[in-house]
């Protein structure tokens, strides 16, 4: 299916109850192409979805609600577009189901067999102490260095530079990542994290590179995977993480993590904005 046949950017009616056909995978292989990507990945990582938005009804019909928490292997041969998630989930809103492991059980099995790969879904109830806790994002933030901006698409890995003479094994941080929905044209804003060893790169030109996705339309996923490969090819770091956390829409936050170091992992830190 092409996004032309998705829900994104269309007048739909909303069901009220549980229907797995809503769900609309998309394809990574054409995005990774246009970003020279073909066979085995230089990355592993995962895309982490909270999930707000998230009810059903219990055996006696009473309401229950839940956060969730999704995460989508980057290796799936398919993400699940944003709006049909939405939809999807708003038709659990009318469904009897006997529990919330029943509830997690389900979304993991239908959100895997749409992404062709272990999706892993974890519940916390409204009423955890501590689920979901806003945290700080670490790292050193670049966003108030005294520079001129005059490039706000297309992304200009040129930007990009690297002293190889000197070290740095550090994490820096910027919260004007600024992108739009290739779709509907709407803006997604987000802060990035970088966390790299190798020849040192110049932050004046790493703010500018990220500003430089302002008028650029791609999906979450695509631009941290171009901003890792820009980063891995313009400034030949030997370790490399990159972590975007999205601010959300429709109940929905998107957050991909991209790393080339082995068994590294990525928690979900919410911050402020989320």
């Amino acid at each position: 299916m092409t996004l032309d046949e998705s829900p994104l950017g269309k007048a739909v009616a909303y069901a009220s109850t549980h229907d797995p056909a809503l769900l609309f995978p998309v394809a990574r292989a054409p995005q990774r192409a246009e970003l020279g990507l073909d066979g085995a990945l230089p990355f592993t990582g995962c895309d982490v979805w909270n999930a707000y938005e998230l009810g059903w009804l219990d055996l006696r019909g009473k309401p229950r609600v839940a956060l969730a928490e999704i995460r989508v292997p980057a290796d799936s041969p398919a993400l699940i577009e944003s709006k049909s998630l939405k939809l999807y989930l708003n038709g659990l809103s009318q469904t009897r189901l006997a529990s919330a492991e029943d509830v997690r059980q389900l979304l993991q099995r239908d959100l895997s067999e749409a992404a062709g790969a272990n999706v892993g879904v974890v519940l916390a109830m409204a009423t955890a102490n501590g689920a979901f806790a806003i945290e700080p994002l670490p790292g050193e933030c670049i966003d108030d260095l005294p520079v001129d901006i005059s490039s706000y698409g297309p992304p200009d890995p040129a930007l990009l530079v690297a002293d190889p003479d000197l070290r740095a094994s550090e994490t820096l941080l910027s919260h004007l990542l600024k992108s739009n929905c290739p779709v509907t044209g709407q803006p997604d804003w987000g802060s990035v994290q970088i966390r790299y060893s190798g020849p040192r790169i110049d932050r004046a030109g790493l703010l500018r590179y990220l500003v430089s996705y302002r008028e650029h339309c791609g999906f979450h996923e695509q631009c941290v995977e171009r901003i890792f490969l820009d980063v891995a090819r313009q400034c030949a770091p030997a370790r490399l993480s990159v972590l975007a956390r999205y601010t959300r829409r429709g109940g929905l936050d998107i957050n991909p993590f991209r790393t080339n170091v082995p068994g590294e992992s990525v928690g979900n830190p919410r911050t402020l904005r989320q």
